[in-house]
């Protein structure tokens, strides 16, 4: 019997460090708007279009956003140049977690480098101005993995409802 409750204890240690660190400040992903799964790849791309309208129904953001379980604007498939990079994962995979249980707290900086829990990260270029309303320093994000466009993962703000591409800088 001392052996199983030595075991069961030894379990509950090795356990609550891992739950910390995917839960960082942000609730443990029980927000029902986080959606359940990244966005599928593209099997038929929208062109590419300078001034695209992102607003797909009345009161909708005019960036990319999460309509329940479309992500509206990932749509333009493997092509397109602006989500290009010469050397995908160039500073390896970002290995923290992806999903709706993986929230993460933004810890500081800016779009071209923001950090949560010593990981740091870029916002692709042609995505900056989907970010204005990003709070750097106190939104929660969730990280999902881009089936279109290798070396970029995708940030979903939780208070926005908006994602933005971004790539993986390291820890």
């Amino acid at each position: 019997m001392k052996a199983l409750q030595l075991a069961f204890a030894t379990l509950l240690v090795l356990a609550v460090p891992a739950f910390a660190q995917h839960h960082e400040g942000g609730g443990g992903g029980a927000h029902p708007s986080i959606p359940k799964s990244g966005p599928r790849p593209t099997v038929t791309p929208h062109p590419v279009e300078q001034n695209r309208n992102y607003s797909d129904k009345a009161g909708h953001p005019n960036v990319p956003h999460v309509d329940g379980k479309t992500w509206v604007g990932h749509d333009t498939g493997r092509d397109d140049a602006r989500y290009h990079v010469d050397h995908p994962f160039e500073h390896g995979r970002f290995m923290g977690g992806f999903g709706r249980g993986h929230v993460w707290r933004l810890g500081g900086g800016g779009p071209n480098r923001f950090w949560f829990n010593n990981w740091y990260w870029s916002v692709a270029a042609a995505d900056l101005a989907f970010c204005d309303g990003w709070l750097w320093d106190s939104d929660d994000i969730v990280i999902y993995e881009d089936p279109d466009h290798p070396g970029f993962y995708l940030a979903y703000n939780v208070r926005l409802g908006t994602y933005a591409h971004v790539e993986y800088l390291g820890a």
